[in-house]
């Protein structure tokens, strides 16, 4: 049997253990949380710009309840993209499939584990989140871009698995909300030393915004 197959297999019994554990469970209330408009557009040495709105029909086709989407900026012009989608309802849009749509072209894919704390007050590092890197081409153009599915205090990095661990909150809490982060970081040219330049801008914007994140996306 396929990974793909025995992840279907799963997720129909789960969902069948979900429907069950409904009958018994009453309303639940998902932590307070703060809205993303509200996210600082000073970050570190980065300052941020709102992006024009999403679309009503793109709100509803993502089925996205709250978001972001900002430029950030360094005063030595280097730019990060910051996305943030969260859903109430769960169901995301992988950007695997979302890119190739905008015309961008995935040529890497991997996963990288990266050091981050916890909460802005603490200092040092004191855990790893395991997400997903990619670098992207459009025409002469070249992007890194780190993602992860972000709710009930766990990082994912795979979809599948965002899926199942969805089902598993709905039975475990009644719950359905959880978020994707994706951070877009421009290279300069496409050479790899420029790649790896903006890899590493979009790992040091990762280590800064993460510790915020819990005010938005509740555990």
């Amino acid at each position: 049997m396929s990974m793909t197959a025995r992840v279907l297999v799963l997720c129909v019994c789960m969902l069948a253990g979900t429907w069950l554990l409904a009958h018994d469970r009453g309303p639940v209330s998902v932590p307070p949380r703060d809205s993303l408009s509200t996210l600082p557009m000073e970050i570190g040495p980065w300052s941020g710009q709102n992006m024009s709105d999403l679309s009503n029909d793109a709100r509803t086709m993502l089925r996205v309840t709250d978001y972001t989407n900002r430029t950030y900026v360094k005063p030595d012009r280097t730019s990060i993209g910051l996305y943030i989608g969260y859903h109430a309802e769960g169901g995301f849009h992988s950007p695997l499939n979302c890119l190739p749509g905008s015309g961008w072209i995935p040529v890497k894919t991997g996963r990288i584990d990266l050091p981050v704390q916890l909460l802005p007050e603490k200092s040092g590092f004191i855990t790893s989140i395991h997400i997903n890197r990619i670098v992207i081409l459009k025409g002469l153009d070249k992007q890194v871009v780190l993602y992860w599915y972000q709710g009930c205090g766990r990082v994912i990095a795979s979809e599948y698995w965002g899926l199942i661990y969805g089902m598993v909150d709905k039975m475990r809490l009644g719950r359905t909300d959880a978020a994707l982060v994706r951070i877009t970081s421009p290279a300069t040219s496409l050479e790899p030393a420029a790649e790896n330049a903006a890899g590493n801008n979009a790992v040091d914007f990762t280590r800064l915004i993460f510790p915020m994140l819990s005010r938005y996306i509740p555990n």
